[in-house]
């Protein structure tokens, strides 16, 4: 699984730190960063959730 961030479309509103924050961390300066772009499977549930929460759909699952 690789994570896949359109940082054109993100707003960094935080929701995909929330159900992922192994994966996924708002900066002190306010943008996102990807911690793992390719985390193990038994992350697979809480990417889909961030992935599901973003309000921008920003966020994209490649297999």
């Amino acid at each position: 699984m690789r994570v896949v961030v359109d940082f054109d479309r993100c707003i960094a509103s935080g929701s995909c730190t929330r159900a992922a924050p192994e994966v996924f961390e708002l900066g002190d300066d306010g943008f996102l960063y990807v911690l793992q772009e390719e985390p193990g499977e038994e992350l697979r549930a809480e990417v889909e959730e961030a992935a599901d929460l973003c309000p921008t759909a920003a966020i994209r699952i490649d297999d």
